[in-house]
């Protein structure tokens, strides 16, 4: 009797496992499927990277979507209502389940499944109209704004990570860039991290040929696209986005973007420079071997040449 005890405890830990990962009404800890937000990388300090991603985030939000407000509506109560216990708590679950995603922050950070990943949830904004409004702000003015932030991606759609599951949800998800009337020139940017089941090029093609289906006029441009499909994996979450100016803004990377024209020549330069040296070198390595084999094939020669002085 001691074993069907064990394991019914254990199947009870079990489905109360993901309750554990939600907050407080109901707010998700880390990334699943169904969530919009923005996926960002960072260079090994990942908690400044959240207080980097939450301070230039509010600042920007604020300017596209004014400040943030929050509702403690459903903690006051009227003096009538609070005389009457049941009318107040029918008050209190009904605006517990209206007012959710109003105590929810517009910014959270969750965990992402992923070293040096960092994944803000959002709610109520476009993740792609802000990310973008912050990198053309980045690269019209030059100012640096971050120290661990690398690129900052918009999410805007999340499902499961198996390419059944990606084929359906893209067919619609795509639609508002790709579906006729719409079209453009495209690429697909693909990275999966902690994930093995996935196939790269067997998901380019599928989602290529999701695009071809919805206009036959999109075609792709693997040098500078009106149109860059994001596909980011984590684990068992495909997160995806359609993002412009994905060149133009060095991929989305907020250290490459305020660069100036004279810091990229000199980065061209040192690379030019680097790249010579190695020819040089290469050169001279491949001159001196030239060199050692002529000296070989001398001494060869001329042992050759004893000898046959010798048999005369």
């Amino acid at each position: 009797m001691a074993a069907p005890d064990r394991k019914r405890r254990h199947k009870a830990q079990y489905v109360q496992g993901p309750a554990v990962k939600r907050g407080r009404a109901g707010a998700p800890r880390q990334l699943e499927p169904g969530m919009q937000g923005i996926l960002i990388t960072c260079n090994m300090n990942e908690r400044k990277c959240v207080g980097e991603a939450y301070s230039l985030l509010g600042e920007y939000g604020e300017q596209l979507y004014g400040p943030e407000k929050f509702s403690d509506q459903d903690d006051k109560l009227s003096g009538s209502e609070e005389d009457d216990v049941e009318a107040a708590l029918k008050k209190e679950i009904d605006q517990i389940r209206t007012s959710t995603e109003q105590k929810l922050r517009r910014f959270q950070s969750v965990e992402s499944g992923a070293n040096n990943v960092v994944f803000i949830r959002t709610l109520g904004i476009e993740p792609e109209k802000l990310v973008h409004h912050i990198l053309k702000d980045m690269h019209t003015t030059k100012k640096k704004k971050t120290r661990v932030i690398l690129r900052m991606l918009p999410i805007s759609g999340t499902c499961k990570a198996f390419l059944e599951d990606m084929k359906k949800y893209t067919e619609t998800f795509f639609e508002p860039w790709f579906k006729a009337p719409n079209k453009g020139t495209f690429q697909i940017v693909y990275k999966a991290r902690n994930n093995s089941h996935m196939s790269r090029e067997e998901v380019i093609k599928e989602l290529a040929g999701i695009v071809g289906s919805l206009n036959p006029e999109n075609k792709v441009d693997l040098n500078n696209p009106e149109n860059t499909i994001v596909v980011e994996i984590i684990k068992n979450v495909c997160c995806l986005s359609v993002v412009k100016d994905y060149v133009l803004f060095r991929k989305y990377n907020l250290q490459e973007v305020v660069k100036t024209n004279k810091e990229e020549g000199q980065q061209n330069l040192s690379s030019v420079t680097e790249e010579e040296s190695s020819k040089e070198i290469k050169s001279a390595e491949d001159s001196n071997e030239l060199k050692s084999g002529d000296r070989l094939q001398s001494e060869e020669e001329s042992k050759r040449n004893e000898h046959d002085l010798q048999q005369v």
